[in-house]
């Protein structure tokens, strides 16, 4: 059965390839970004409709700042008038503010948090009340094993990613009895445009860290996440599943 789903800062990397495997697959799919569009997307306002649920593989584009409540509604709102309520969320979008915990400002910290974390329960927060009323639902937070390997310099991503833990199990505890999921998936080393761009010297101290000896796709990542939000995975809730190559294994 196809599902809407909709995937935050799924213009690119992780969450493109996470909501081009959902589109594969069949399902109507919408991303969020706050600015450039999406490859491959009808990019839209919050509010205004566009021919994105098409031909399979086509994404609907809605612009969001998941830091504001607003902003997070008028998205929702636009999705659920073009594509039907959001039955999959996939909160993805984040960003990082990297520095030395004493050199780190408290707007350089706050700021990561409200998107990473905050940025995640008011998206989860706007999909909560009409996945009650159907009584189904997926939640997936795309964490990082940063957030459970920690990481010199990421005090404030760090901190974000591990939240997404204790939101998801908290969920969990709190809709489980509704058929609704509340799952992370944590990442390792990616192969993303990011990663790309780091010199080879610090890439090949990388994997050698990694048991499996490489990056992982990002791919990868997408089959674990649309395996989450199947009715294959429906009781699984609570998890946290890391796609590292074995990085963090034991945290």
């Amino acid at each position: 059965m196809a599902r809407t789903v909709l995937v935050t800062g799924g213009n690119r990397g992780i969450g493109l390839a996470i909501a081009q495997a959902f589109a594969k697959q069949g399902d109507r799919v919408a991303v969020t970004h706050r600015s450039g569009g999406v490859p491959g997307a009808d990019a839209v306002e919050p509010g205004v409709g566009a021919d994105g649920a098409g031909p399979q593989g086509r994404l609907f584009g809605v612009r969001c700042d998941v830091t504001d409540a607003t902003s997070v509604d008028a998205a929702f709102s636009a999705v659920e008038a073009e594509l039907g309520q959001v039955e999959v969320l996939v909160a993805n979008a984040g960003i990082t503010d990297d520095t030395l915990l004493m050199r780190m400002s408290e707007e350089q910290f706050t700021g990561v948090l409200d998107t990473n974390l905050t940025g995640a329960f008011r998206c989860a927060k706007r999909a909560s009340s009409k996945m009650l009323r159907a009584r189904w639902g997926r939640m997936i937070f795309i964490s990082s094993v940063v957030g459970l390997y920690g990481s010199a310099g990421q005090v404030n991503y760090a901190a974000s990613k591990a939240g997404l833990v204790g939101v998801a199990r908290s969920i969990t505890r709190e809709l489980g009895s509704r058929n609704i999921t509340a799952n992370v998936v944590a990442p390792g080393f990616i192969d993303t445009d990011m990663t790309a761009k780091l010199p080879e010297e610090r890439r090949t101290e990388y994997r050698k860290g990694i048991p499996a000896g490489r990056f992982a796709e990002p791919e990868e990542v997408a089959g674990v996440v649309t395996w989450l939000a199947s009715d294959a995975a429906g009781y699984i809730s609570g998890a946290v599943i890391p796609v590292d190559g074995g990085l963090g294994m034991g945290h």
